[in-house]
């Protein structure tokens, strides 16, 4: 073989060898353990099997999640840990399960009544993606709970009613003589503020405990996932409007040493992923929601109610008086309610005026 040959020749092998190398990167495949907080029949459950395919294919394969459902692993108010410990790879929840941890988590996911400033479930949004608010979200994760965890706020499925009760109520004098399911940490403290004996569980233990009669009230999520649970055949009166959770927002958490272990290519590809969940949990809830609702009243015999006025006010004023308490013993929070806060006042005015339109329209809709 002359020189020149056997240049040929080497060279052609190291591009093979390279073209091989680039084969392989591209054939591997990260696989990913989600541990969910929801059930497989959930709607949110089904959404986050749609985010998984959603990765999967936008990453060409390079990244598979296995969505499990709540208890899988463990149960619900364990997520945080599992992940943050590598037993899991990822998790779905809320971060106001971890209030325990630090208050602050209260903020993020599910600010009572807008955090007492009037933000709605959009704006409240605008204040994690334009306000500063993901930032400090991830200072929670690293400071606040030090946690080896990247997280994601994902789906805005808010607002949701405040619930189902056995026998109507007028007002809270008769919430007060009843046992309520609310969800955990300073919202149960806003209920109790209020004189309300409000109880935390997870969402699958609330039909049971309402049959045996342990509670007499509870609150969710929303029409489909509620009505999914058989909430209709315990309960046959539902309230509508619910300051507690004016917005709700399930969160995406990935154990910090998988993330980092993902090329820049694959980051933006569970990123944008995100961002196009959070787009599609808003059409589903609208869609999904109302349609439950047309059913639970229709074939379930459901009665839907107003949420008497009295709550509005009552609710607002105990939702400062226990925010500003807890902001007087936690930093943390005290700067992410003071951000929420400024934020408020740029966008509530704007945002409050500008959609009186839809809810004038829908008053004097041909199809009421």
């Amino acid at each position: 073989m002359t020189t020149l040959n056997r240049r040929k020749a080497l060279a052609g092998g190291a591009a093979a060898l390279g073209m091989a190398g680039l084969t392989a990167q591209a054939q591997s495949v990260t696989r990913l353990k989600i541990q969910t907080a929801v059930p497989t029949a959930s709607i949110y459950f089904e959404l986050m099997k749609r985010f998984a395919d959603r990765v999967d294919k936008m990453s060409g394969g390079r990244i598979k999640m296995d969505m499990l459902p709540d208890g899988a692993v463990v149960n619900a108010f364990e997520i945080l840990d599992a992940v943050d410990k590598g037993v899991v790879d990822g998790g779905f929840a809320w971060t106001h399960y971890w209030s325990g941890k630090n208050s602050a988590a209260a903020l993020f996911s599910n600010p009572a009544a807008g955090a007492g400033t009037g933000m709605d479930q959009m704006s409240h949004m605008a204040w994690l993606m334009q306000g500063g608010g993901n930032a400090l979200y991830e200072k929670l994760y690293a400071q606040g709970f030090k946690a080896n965890i990247k997280p994601f706020m994902m789906q805005p499925m808010g607002p949701d009613p405040f619930g189902w009760f056995k026998t109507p109520i007028n007002s809270i004098a008769d919430m007060k003589k009843l046992k309520y399911r609310s969800p955990p940490g300073l919202t149960g403290e806003i209920f109790k503020e209020m004189g309300i004996n409000a109880v935390a569980m997870p969402g699958g233990e609330i039909v049971p405990a309402a049959q045996r009669g342990v509670i007499d009230a509870a609150e969710w999520i929303g029409p489909a996932d509620d009505m999914i649970l058989g909430f209709h055949n315990v309960f046959k009166h539902y309230y509508l409007q619910g300051l507690h959770q004016s917005t709700d927002v399930g969160e995406f958490l990935l154990n910090k040493t998988v993330w980092d272990k993902l090329p820049a290519d694959l980051k933006a590809v569970v990123e944008g992923a995100v961002m196009a969940t959070i787009a599609e949990t808003y059409t589903f809830n609208v869609q999904r929601n109302a349609a439950a609702l047309d059913k639970l009243k229709n074939e379930h015999k459901v009665t839907v109610h107003d949420t008497p006025r009295e709550f509005f006010t009552t609710f607002m004023k105990a939702t400062i008086v226990v925010y500003d308490r807890e902001a007087a013993r936690n930093p943390l929070f005290a700067e992410v309610l003071a951000s929420q806060r400024q934020f408020a006042k740029l966008v509530v005015p704007y945002w409050t005026k500008i959609n009186g339109l839809y809810y004038n329209l829908g008053v004097d809709s041909p199809n009421d």
